[in-house]
């Protein structure tokens, strides 16, 4: 039988070629949307259709004329996609299809029809496409697979021939590896070159494959530290050697993260950056220890602020007096060192002193730990906790709202 024999696959490119679908339904609806990505040139017939199959024609994006199959719809078409439920005009669709040499779906019988469609999954210009013949579900596991460890970047498919040497500024996350996005997790798996900050997933480095250079770029407070100059000079030499250049960082590039530097310094050398935005500490560090920055009837705001500057310093471009007055969450980054001053100013610009206070310690790993006080006691208690960077520290009343909270 012919079901027996493996089906040859194949890529068609329809854009612009004539496209008969038959019904209106679930199925179409399934099956339109690729269609249209294609570019195919789609009329659709049938006396009714779902509510989004009808919006794809009112936007334009089909022709769809309301009524029943007729003789000679499949004459001029290369492709046809029958799944009506009129079992007879479904026969005599197909049979037109065979006649006219149409390659033609049908979701009523795979064995009467002359094409499959394969479980099909899109990732970085990249479609897979997979048969298993009368097991359907089997291919959409085996489909799911594939494209889930190209996009997390465990099943690795260099670019080759369309792959060009660059930089790409990827945002880490917090420090949970699976906090990455997936975009950046694929990046740093093609990648030739890794400059690595301290903060960043550390454990995604163990999956690289051997023959990838990492450097770290550790800036550690207080202790070694590979100056900003040095992390351009090494972007851009290593860009300009042709490799594949990965710069991963902690957090969002773009919040305190000296990823507009890069950027800029790499655009001098005309070399092409690509931005991969990361999820900030400042939200998900106080999210995985029960905080949230904003709640309804509790905060209606949150402000993010760099600590590594005190109050007072000529350096500090923070309106300290203007964020006392404000009713809403403060997120402190870089600013254990400094929690002492900061807590003091906010106090004397008129912020309670017993407003609550959370420090999060290391956020998102398996060494997160939080530590609860006040404006008045923050700084007594960091230093009898010995709470270290990295360390985010939450200043509001949303620290008390939450499960976390009412355990403490």
């Amino acid at each position: 039988m012919q079901g027996d024999v493996p089906a040859y696959p194949v890529g068609l490119r329809l854009r612009g070629r004539r496209v008969v679908v038959l019904g209106g339904g679930q199925v179409a609806q399934r099956r339109l949307p690729a269609l249209v990505s294609a570019g195919a040139d789609i009329v659709l017939v049938a006396p009714a259709v779902t509510p989004s199959v009808e919006a794809m024609a009112t936007a334009g994006e089909l022709r769809w004329e309301p009524r029943g199959y007729r003789e000679g719809d499949l004459a001029d078409a290369w492709y046809a996609l029958i799944a009506t439920t009129d079992a007879a005009a479904n026969a005599a669709a197909s049979a037109e299809a065979e006649a006219h040499r149409v390659w033609c779906v049908r979701s009523d019988d795979a064995e009467a029809a002359t094409a499959w469609t394969p479980a099909t999954g899109r990732t970085d210009g990249v479609t897979v496409a997979v048969l298993t013949g009368r097991d359907p579900r089997r291919s959409a596991a085996v489909r799911d697979a594939v494209v889930e460890g190209l996009r997390e970047g465990t099943l690795v498919a260099p670019h080759h021939r369309t792959r060009t040497a660059g930089v790409a500024l990827v945002g880490g996350g917090p420090g949970d590896p699976d906090l990455i996005t997936v975009r950046g997790r694929r990046l740093l798996a093609e990648a030739d070159v890794v400059i690595a900050d301290r903060l960043g997933p550390r454990d995604l480095l163990d999956e690289l494959p051997p023959h990838v250079q990492v450097i770290d770029a550790a800036k550690i407070p207080y202790g070694r530290a590979m100056a900003q100059e040095a992390i351009n000079a090494a972007l851009i030499e290593h860009a300009k050697a042709g490799k594949a250049v990965v710069r991963l960082k902690g957090g969002d590039p773009y919040v305190f993260g000296r990823g507009m530097e890069e950027a800029e310094a790499l655009a001098a050398e005309g070399i092409a950056v690509t931005v991969v935005p990361g999820v900030t500490s400042a939200i998900s560090v106080p999210g995985a220890a029960g905080i949230p920055v904003t709640h309804r009837g509790v905060a209606h705001e949150f402000t993010v602020v760099s600590g590594h500057v005190a109050p007072g310093d000529p350096r500090s471009l923070v309106d300290w007096a203007v964020l006392a007055r404000l009713r809403g969450t403060l997120v402190l980054l870089m600013a254990v060192e400094r929690i002492g001053a900061i807590a003091a100013t906010l106090v004397a610009g008129g912020r309670d002193a017993a407003t609550p206070v959370a420090v999060v310690q290391e956020g998102t790993t398996a060494a997160q730990r939080r530590v609860d006080a006040t404006l008045a006691t923050v700084a007594d208690v960091v230093a009898a906790q010995g709470v270290r960077p990295p360390a985010v520290v939450v200043i509001g009343d949303v620290v008390t709202v939450g499960p976390a909270a009412a355990d403490g």
